[in-house]
């Protein structure tokens, strides 16, 4: 029986670091499929208007999303083409204005002869709340047109996203020389998975605290200093855990009661518990017992004679 049972612990030690090799090997690989999605997400860019030889193009991408003030910061390159350029698209051969939608800042004005340069939007969102976190989003429209000299003219538009922290969808669409996007945004892939694992995280540490808190004060542990210590470590841990929410999600947002608000209360009870079923459980303190020695006389017995000669 002793050999039979030797034999097994290796074939079960060899069989468990299998499946932790197989374990961390399928982790990786999905970690890896989700960035090279995200990747392909930020490398993707989306196209509207026509290829006319004397046109417009603008060059837009999404540099910051803002979502605690509704805002996207869009930064625009405008490079007129053919007929309209000169230098290769450095400056407009006449006055250049390119007319943006609503939810923008206002048109774009270039003037003649002078050289071009980028230029950061600002444009307006809809949708949310912000408090919806991390499966909140947001939408806007962007349409593009312009005029050279005060004629309209053909524009073709690029767009592109560069905020990891969102994952756009985009629908590209052409309307008599204007391009018009509708573009909705999401928390991306890598914001979710984070967000979740986090919310886990503050539960098992709540957890951890309750079993540990349980144990404590049904085995009548009393004021054990180390357990204390760790608890009220967990408690101002899972605060400064909280505040790494890529995103910096407001106090009162979906993350804060499906995990950060219970997962605090749980682990301050806890603390207050062990503590008081501590005090009670302390044995208590006896007044130590005088040293041993002569007796003092009592205070009416009359003091001892003294010796004339010494005197």
């Amino acid at each position: 029986m002793s050999e039979n049972r030797r034999r097994r612990r290796p074939r079960r030690r060899t069989l468990v670091t299998a499946l932790i090799l197989l374990a961390m090997a399928a982790a990786v690989t999905v970690g890896a499929w989700l960035q090279f999605g995200e990747r392909q997400d930020l490398d993707t860019v989306y196209t509207a208007g026509g290829r006319a030889p004397d046109r417009v193009d603008v060059e837009a991408t999404v540099q910051r999303v803002d979502a605690s003030g509704r805002e996207l910061v869009l930064r625009v390159l405008v490079t007129p083409r053919g007929a309209l350029a000169e230098a290769g698209g450095i400056s407009p051969a006449e006055d250049l204005v390119v007319q943006t939608s609503t939810s923008t800042g206002g048109d774009l004005s270039f003037p003649a002869h002078s050289r071009i340069s980028t230029r950061d939007v600002p444009v307006a969102l809809t949708g949310g709340p912000i408090t919806d976190y991390p499966f909140d989003s947001y939408a806007t429209t962007l349409e593009f047109g312009a005029t050279v000299g005060g004629e309209k003219v053909p524009v073709h538009m690029r767009l592109g996203n560069a905020d990891a922290l969102f994952a756009a969808g985009v629908d590209a669409a052409e309307s008599d020389g204007v391009a018009v996007f509708d573009i909705g945004l999401a928390r991306s892939n890598s914001v979710l998975v984070f967000a979740v694992f986090m919310m886990a995280a503050m539960w098992a540490l709540a957890v951890a605290v309750l079993i540990g808190a349980w144990y404590l004060v049904t085995r009548r542990k009393g004021l054990t200093w180390p357990a204390l210590g760790w608890m009220a470590a967990t408690l101002f841990a899972l605060a400064a855990f909280r505040n790494t929410a890529p995103g910096a999600p407001p106090i009162g947002s979906l993350l804060d009661y499906l995990a950060f608000l219970w997962a605090e209360s749980v682990v301050a009870t806890c603390l207050i518990v062990v503590v008081v079923a501590g005090i009670r459980a302390e044995p208590a303190i006896e007044d130590p017992a005088p040293p041993a020695g002569d007796p003092e006389p009592p205070a009416d017995e009359p003091a001892p004679p003294t010796s004339p000669i010494l005197n």
